[in-house]
């Protein structure tokens, strides 16, 4: 799902592990590799005292160049927590800005280049009020060690008559100094933290199994939270289920806002 708290404008960076690692063509690396100097503590976090505080560095392959190999990702995004399948089209509803809400997450077949990198690209669409209000292209690709990484997004905010009004929000890796960002590991660890310095966002892992209802089932569910400097009011929390994806999406501390899962088709 898309990153809503990203660059005030919206859906996985420093490590800590941060997700800031440069992208560029390594040497022969055995998987992305980190820029020591890029590693630093996530942002303050907001607490709510249920979720542990502590930050520890992840095992993310490091090696000595700082540079991430193309070479060593994939398309191909198998993750059992966020599998992106080509065709495959998870709807939710809920309720925005007042108003009841439709998003519609569609992994397409197609692919973009981004710094070198071959990533899945991903449709989200959100109407509100049965009007379309945003479209957002984003790019994910995996690493060999099973971590999802987003190498960018192409934001579209629209008026009620379709039209585009604002791109902002939108950024690709290697533009502008932007990074890509560390998404998601391939074995969730409770109170890993990361965070993406060109958006701004931050999210952690705060549990690995909790029971969670939506309209299309009840699951256990690997549980993240998400903030950002630029919203320090704001808190949101995604449910992640094995096989599925995101199955719940809320905002815990804020505006009124949340999504759950409805129907998953594969077209």
């Amino acid at each position: 799902m898309s990153r809503r708290l990203a660059v005030l404008g919206l859906v996985v960076p420093f490590l800590v592990f941060t997700g800031c690692v440069p992208v560029g063509t390594g040497s022969g690396d055995v998987g992305p590799t980190i820029e020591p100097s890029l590693v630093r503590p996530p942002s303050p976090s907001p607490t709510d005292g249920l979720e542990p505080t502590a930050s520890t560095v992840p095992s993310v392959s490091p090696g000595a160049s700082g540079a991430i190999d193309p070479a060593n990702f994939t398309s191909t995004v198998d993750n059992p927590w966020f599998p992106l399948l080509p065709g495959t089209m998870l709807t939710y509803q809920g309720t925005k800005d007042a108003k009841t809400a439709v998003e519609t997450f569609t992994v397409t077949h197609a692919t973009k280049v981004i710094a070198g990198v071959t990533c899945v690209v991903v449709e989200d669409r959100v109407s509100l009020g049965g009007v379309p209000a945003e479209k957002l292209l984003g790019y994910y690709a995996q690493d060999r060690a099973g971590n999802v990484w987003y190498f960018g997004e192409d934001m579209e905010e629209l008026a009620p008559n379709g039209t585009v009004v604002s791109t902002d929000g939108s950024w690709h890796a290697g533009v502008d100094k932007a990074y890509a960002a560390f998404f998601l590991e391939g074995s969730p660890t409770v109170g890993h933290s990361y965070g993406h310095d060109y958006t701004k966002n931050n999210w952690a892992v705060v549990r690995l199994s909790d029971q969670v209802t939506v309209p299309y089932g009840t699951f256990a569910a690997l549980v993240t939270k998400e903030w950002s400097p630029l919203e320090p009011d704001v808190e949101s929390r995604k449910y992640y289920v094995r096989g599925v994806g995101v199955v719940r999406d809320v905002v815990v501390k804020g505006p009124t806002e949340e999504f759950v899962l409805v129907k998953v088709e594969h077209v």
